[in-house]
């Protein structure tokens, strides 16, 4: 698309050339998609390429953490019985205890944050992945049309 095409505005908005690229659609050159594999023919031009890749990994950090969480409360925990009773009195007691208590809140939310993200994160992921799969089907379509026939 030349910015002939464009009122004077839209063309110093978008300089020359004004286009817009689909990763998925083959320009000509071959190109490589970002995994070194071919995006179906495609462009190495990545303007709109989505993939639940990146939302899927984060649900599973996500998780794993959550999980790395609650473990980490558990050791603390058990490094923590009878300490109160072995050195009752002492100043340094009450300062663990504090400090415990505190450190117990931070872990417990980040624990409660992530059980909760990670089911969110991978709502996303399928979403994306239905989305692309059903702009796969409608760009094949569309080529199929517009190609011309011999």
């Amino acid at each position: 698309m030349s910015t002939e095409a464009l009122p004077p505005r839209w063309a110093e908005v978008f300089g020359e050339p004004a286009a817009m690229r689909l990763a998925s659609v083959d320009d000509g050159t071959g190109g490589h998609g970002p995994t070194g594999g071919t995006n179906g023919g495609g462009s190495s031009n990545e303007d709109l390429a989505i993939t639940g890749g990146p939302w899927s990994k984060a649900a599973s950090a996500a998780g794993e953490l959550g999980i790395s969480m609650a473990g980490a409360l558990g050791k603390m925990a058990g490094a923590h019985e009878g300490i109160a009773a072995g050195t009752t009195g002492f100043q340094s007691t009450a300062a663990l205890a504090t400090v415990r208590t505190s450190w117990e809140k931070r872990l417990s939310a980040v624990r409660d944050e992530c059980s909760a993200l990670r089911p969110q994160l991978l709502g996303v992921a399928k979403e994306i992945g239905e989305v692309n799969a059903r702009n796969e089907v409608a760009f094949s379509q569309l080529i199929k049309k517009q190609e011309p026939t011999k």
